[in-house]
Formats: structure tokens, sequence, C-alpha cells
């Protein structure tokens, strides 16, 4: 609503006010800076003949300055740009079970999956006498701190179901009333 009140001012009679501006003589022109005025001066004839007039030391001098310019060797780069890899990892086939397919194959060796990952949490939670740090370490090439510690600070999700006399139980309670 603003917007069309504001236009509405903001085109009131501007034809007159264009015809105004441009039939006005010629606007004042913004004074110059003082570095401008050089220009006036280059127009003077002892500037002029100083800048046409010949040194001939300085001619001689430029004689004797010999300038040879040669185009660097041309490289050719292998591979098209292709980086090749510092150091070869070794890499070991990753132990899954019946997860194989969601799964990457190869695993450089010191690392380990997420599926591997959370297939030896599940085995030590379950079994934590057959599962202990060191046979996981040896396992899937892992050192035995890492291993100590991803047991330590990781823990697998455990789903709990309640049996229904419990959900009854909770839901049905009701508060008592104070008298």
């Amino acid at each position: 609503m603003g917007g069309r009140v504001t236009r509405v001012f903001r085109n009131f009679n501007v034809e007159n006010r264009a015809r105004r501006e441009i039939s006005k003589e010629k606007p004042t022109p913004a004074p110059r800076h003082r570095t401008a005025r050089l220009d006036t001066m280059a127009d003077s004839p002892e500037i002029k003949e100083e800048v046409l007039r010949k040194d001939d030391t300085f001619l001689a001098l430029l004689k004797d300055v010999y300038v040879e310019s040669r185009d660097p060797p041309v490289r050719v780069k292998d591979g098209g740009g292709e980086r090749l890899p510092s150091k070869q990892q070794e890499k070991r086939l990753t132990k899954l079970g019946h997860l194989e397919a969601l799964d990457v194959k190869t695993v450089p060796k010191g690392k380990i999956s997420l599926v591997e990952a959370l297939t030896l949490l599940n085995n030590h939670k379950l079994q934590p006498q057959i599962w202990t740090a060191e046979k996981i370490a040896a396992e899937y090439s892992l050192e035995l701190k890492e291993v100590s510690s991803l047991l330590e600070f990781f823990i697998p999700f455990t789903v709990q179901e309640f049996p229904k006399e419990t959900r009854k139980a909770i839901t049905s309670s009701k508060p008592k009333k104070l008298t």
C-alpha cells in the first residue's frame, strides 16, 4: 500500500520536471583538483620542446643495452595431472558374515569398517571372555591401545521389550487424590 502512494508522488509531473532539466543551459562543472591543472601546463612550448629534444648521452647508453629473451622449455606432464599415492597401504579383506553386501570389501590395515566395528562390539558384549581386547586386536590387525579404548567408550545399543503386564500396570495407574 505504501509503495503505491510513494509511486504516485514520484511520478507526479515527471514530464514537466524532465523538460525543465533538459532546457537548462550547461550545468556548472565540479571544481577541479589542482593536479588536473598540469594538463594546461603541458600545452606550453617550453615543455613540448623539452620532451621532444633528444639527449645524446642517453641515446648512447641506450644503444649499449642488448636484450635477449628465450622461451622457457616446455614441460610435459605425465599422466595428465594424476597423483600417485605416496606410499602403498597394505589392505586386508573384511571379516563379515551375513552383512557382506552392506560394506566395503577391503580395508587398510590398522582400520576397521563400520559393520566390523559393530560386529566386534556386539561380540565383546555378548561373550567378553572369548572376545578380549587382545584377540580383537590380533583378529582385525589393530593396536591394543586403540581396541581397549574402543571397548571402553563405545557400547552398542540394546533393545529391551517390556512385558505386557507391566505396560498395562504403568498406563492404568491413576494419580491419587489428595484429601
